[in-house]
């Protein structure tokens, strides 16, 4: 190694000694005939003491700008009182230098390799992703998520799991979300598909006796992107035999308090809650519920069964739901603020956005005049009106109802926050399970039914002989694991019963017999040569890393992320083909679709 220590470690125990340090120039002082630099590594920083009248240096300073590359040899010395800096972990002493070898002068930078990047355009720090990184903050990020990956590794390991590593290159299966493609030169007119997860291999692993398996496994989606979705991204992935949901909790429970433990220094409180899927969405509207904050969903069919207000007494005779919400101390909401309230109501299919505002001691609102007096006391009474207040309703199907009014808890809360009325801390963390998912969904458009989960979710026991008669009864062994908000991971029992399988694929899913063969017959295979119960889950790992670093997007936490156009800028990917590649692989590239 060119140096003996690296930009973090000498302290006043080490004045005296003679010692190397490289990395590059963060900044340059002139303070009146002496250059203070700071040099800068991975680990810290240290400040250097340049005389520019030696001549032995001379060669190299005039080239000192910050970003440089330099090696420097030297003694240490102990600062002056006066000069310490007790913010700096090498505050207490400099680097008196006696020779400087440049390695690297930098072209003009693009943007200075510090916090005020931060206000650069995003785009054009992902083009220049190696400057970006270089800064100490996202360093810390990436150092933070490689030691959180260590974690649970060693976790894992001591829970008796092997890491085994699965096939990227696999085949189409209708999981959900669409899939990126691979042309095979060696069976033309055939593709492979890259893994959305390593969803029927774990289980093939399962089968093969290896009875707990884990690995952080590359996972890809060809879907629109947003703040927390990436083409690609990874996954903690897991998978135990012999087991039931409860064991699964006890593991992952334990797992994620070792992480925060060993990365934050924080101890969370386990067992987590347990809330059943229905409840979830009643009280807050989402499945993945943020329990930092109250305002819970009330249901207020008693209240008006028998109103004059149309609206409400015709939805809940056609068997819906009359919710509301208490956004307590939301009655100066803006103009402005009630039009962002009704858009996120009517994007999700609401006709418009019904209130009341509690304030100068009367109520106001375009719809009270439909309430009679009793209703209006029975309405103060059940979501406990206060001066102040503003109250949401929603009138609908019952789990659409749930969803406007969610999505709904969610904006005013961030009013809320704003305005300081509300703390919503992101170091307040709220753990909870979200259980008793149905199995089946029903698709109105299509007629049909459709995995929840996926089609390899075990049926609660107890449920199975709903197949048949009411498939949307069926409650699956699903489970999802949630904080503050954010769904962390999700997973389930799978079915290991040949017949169960092939019943919800050919009888519930209606999935054509020869399709559920070309697709799936080798696992059916499998399945009848001792298949043993088993189950698992999958946590996103960016996503987790992001809370643990407090990043608002998981862009921050992936060393080279891609645009929301699923573009990486740096390396200006993806690329057009050769004629020679395409010619290879029997393809032709379409100038214009039709």
């Amino acid at each position: 190694m060119r140096r003996t220590h690296t930009c973090s470690q000498l302290g006043i125990e080490h004045v005296g000694k003679k010692v190397a340090l490289i990395g590059w120039v963060n900044s340059v002082r002139d303070h009146g005939g002496v250059l203070f630099i700071d040099l800068r590594d991975r680990e810290g920083m240290t400040q250097l003491l340049v005389d520019p009248k030696n001549a032995v240096l001379d060669h190299a300073i005039s080239k000192l700008k910050p970003e440089t590359v330099v090696e420097v040899k030297g003694d240490v010395i102990a600062r002056d009182q006066a000069a310490i800096n007790p913010n700096m972990k090498t505050g207490s002493i400099e680097i008196k230098v006696s020779d400087i070898y440049v390695h690297n002068v930098p072209a003009p930078l693009p943007f200075q390799v510090d916090d005020s990047a931060d206000k650069v355009n995003e785009e054009l720090r992902l083009k220049y992703r190696y400057l970006d990184l270089r800064r100490p903050r996202n360093f810390e990020t990436i150092r933070l998520r490689h030691r959180a990956v260590k974690t649970v590794r060693d976790y894992l390991d001591g829970q008796g799991f092997l890491e085994i590593e699965t096939p990227m290159l696999f085949k189409s299966t209708p999981e959900g979300a669409r899939e990126f493609l691979v042309p095979s030169r060696l069976n033309v007119g055939q593709f492979y598909a890259l893994p959305q997860s390593p969803q029927q291999y774990k289980q093939m692993l399962m089968v093969a006796g290896m009875e707990r398996y884990f690995q952080v496994a590359r996972c890809f989606r060809d879907e629109d992107l947003r703040a927390d979705r990436q083409p690609e991204f990874s996954q903690i992935d897991l998978e135990m035999s012999f087991i039931d949901r409860e064991d699964i909790y006890a593991l992952i429970e334990g797992m994620l308090k070792c992480v925060w433990k060993t990365i934050l220094g924080v101890d969370i409180k386990t067992p987590f809650l347990r809330m059943p899927y229905k409840e979830a969405m009643s009280r807050f509207g989402v499945d993945k519920p943020d329990m930092r904050f109250g305002f819970e969903l009330v249901d207020l069919n008693a209240v008006f069964a028998n109103s004059g207000f149309k609206v409400f007494k015709t939805t809940i005779e056609k068997g819906g739901v009359v919710k509301a919400v208490n956004l307590k101390g939301l009655a100066d909401v803006t103009t402005g603020e009630v039009k962002q309230l009704e858009d996120a109501a009517k994007n999700l299919g609401a006709p418009g956005l019904a209130f009341i505002k509690s304030e100068g001691g009367t109520w106001k609102s375009p719809i009270l005049k439909f309430f009679s007096a009793e209703e209006q006391a029975a309405l103060k009474q059940a979501m406990n009106v206060e001066e102040g207040d503003l109250v949401l309703f929603s009138a609908g199907e019952w789990e659409r109802a749930c969803t406007i009014l969610g999505r709904l808890r969610l904006e005013g809360a961030q009013m809320l926050a704003k305005r300081g009325k509300i703390t919503i801390n992101p170091n307040d963390f709220k753990f909870l399970w979200v259980v008793d998912f149905p199995l089946m969904i029903f698709d109105e458009e299509k007629g049909g039914y459709f995995s929840a989960h996926h089609p390899f979710t075990a049926p609660v026991e107890e449920d199975i002989f709903m197949l048949d008669s009411d498939p949307k009864k069926v409650r699956g062994q699903h489970y999802d694991i949630v904080l503050n908000g954010v769904e962390l991971g999700g997973g389930s029992i799978r079915i290991h019963q040949p017949e169960l399988q092939k019943k919800v694929f050919e009888d519930v899913l209606q999935i054509p017999k020869d399709l559920v063969e070309s697709r799936f017959g080798y696992m059916l295979e499998a399945f009848r040569f001792g298949a043993p119960p088993h189950g698992g889950i999958a946590l996103g790992l960016d996503r987790l890393i992001a809370i643990l670093a407090n990043k608002a997007s998981i862009r921050d936490v992936i060393a080279f992320p891609k645009t929301q156009k699923g573009q990486e800028l740096m390396t200006q990917s993806p690329g057009a083909a050769s004629e020679k590649q395409l010619r290879d692989l029997h393809i032709k590239v379409a100038t214009e679709v039709k």
